[in-house]
């Protein structure tokens, strides 16, 4: 805090009620220097351990079950049409009652509607399988 040197009239004297910041603005300026000296670089990686060596060939080879989803919505079972909703959430089902699970690939076609293809991933999901996979991704980039 300051004060106003006069001319020796005490009368006259006004205390000065402005502080002076700038001893301040240096004390927050070199706080923020050091705050950001100390704090850690970022990596924006993640470490993973990956085994190392081959991994061993499957004793068996997989069972694939292959879903088609045509252009008007028709479903297809490794080539066999399902008629209904109810139909292809039971084959899922015994799908997914299996001891060893079959992979089932999912091959929408490229004009087939998304409402179609969406009800056969929720119904998968919904049914417990777990070896799901799209295919034929390659007709959609352009």
């Amino acid at each position: 805090m300051g004060m106003n040197v006069g001319s020796g009239n005490s009368e006259e004297a006004e205390v000065m009620l402005d502080i002076n910041t700038t001893p301040l603005i240096d004390v927050m300026l070199v706080l923020l220097v050091m705050l950001i000296i100390t704090i850690p670089i970022q990596l924006h990686s993640v470490n993973l351990n990956m085994p190392i060596g081959t991994p061993p060939p499957p004793t068996e080879k997989p069972i694939v079950i292959t879903i088609d989803v045509d252009f008007d919505g028709t479903i297809y079972w490794n080539g066999e049409i399902v008629p209904n909703k109810a139909a292809l959430e039971a084959k899922l089902m015994q799908a997914a009652a299996e001891p060893v699970q079959p992979e089932v690939h999912l091959r929408p076609n490229k004009l087939a509607e998304y409402k179609d293809v969406a009800m056969v991933m929720a119904a998968a999901q919904r049914l417990g399988v777990v070896k799901f996979g799209l295919i034929g991704n390659e007709q959609f980039v352009n």
